[in-house]
């Protein structure tokens, strides 16, 4: 689990082949403080298995479904990615519950500046739609974002300086395609509204529950 903010942006230095998909190689220099093998660690929003460490380059691999649903298979040498280590529980979470699953790509349709801040608008498959609300939370390449305007195949997100600066938002430009990841309880609530049949789940059930 994660918290949706990164800790640093790492490069990609290589990429390799391996059966049924790829073995990505990422520099960096904070998150090596306690980091070993078997480690989660969220790249670009993707939880992917630490799998070897060596001289401030960890490897971790990615194959299958995380490639399709993923930016991941469009990576190359020399890109950079977010990085975050798992959270302790023991610790505070400035952003909101973040599993490193992603739901789909999304495509960055315009980037403009609004006084120190940055309002991106960003493309989401249909399906998707059911599980943003205003002021709601995502996930964008792993980073913890508000949605501040919700549309029928966009939403607007506004980056502050600071977030702008420590994450790759930086290096984006326009048609780039980024990982969204849903806010959790939404496919919790999503779930129990399936259940509506069989236990008596009700809208009204959840607005009382706190939902």
């Amino acid at each position: 689990m994660f918290s949706g903010i990164i800790e640093e942006i790492g490069s990609i230095e290589k990429i390799e082949k391996i059966e049924n998909g790829i073995k990505f190689s990422i520099k960096c220099n904070q998150i090596f403080e306690d980091l070993k093998l078997g480690d989660s660690v969220a790249v670009d929003g993707v939880c992917l298995t630490v799998t070897s460490i060596y001289n401030k380059i960890f490897s971790v691999d990615a194959v299958g479904e995380t490639l399709f649903k993923t930016t991941l298979g469009e990576m190359k040498s020399g890109d950079y990615v977010n990085l975050e280590r798992a959270i302790r529980y023991n610790e505070r979470i400035g952003g909101h519950l973040v599993q490193g699953h992603i739901n789909n790509r999304g495509k960055i349709r315009s980037i403009i500046p609004k006084g120190e801040n940055y309002l991106l608008d960003i493309s989401y498959p249909p399906e998707l739609k059911k599980y943003f609300i205003n002021e709601g939370s995502v996930a964008i390449n792993g980073i913890s974002l508000t949605i501040a305007q919700l549309y029928d195949e966009y939403f607007v997100i506004s980056v502050i300086p600071y977030t702008w600066e420590h994450t790759t938002l930086k290096l984006k430009k326009t048609g780039d395609l980024v990982n969204i990841e849903v806010d959790l309880i939404a496919k919790y609530v999503e779930r129990l509204l399936n259940l509506n049949e069989a236990s008596n789940i009700s809208v009204d059930k959840l607005k009382k529950m706190g939902y």
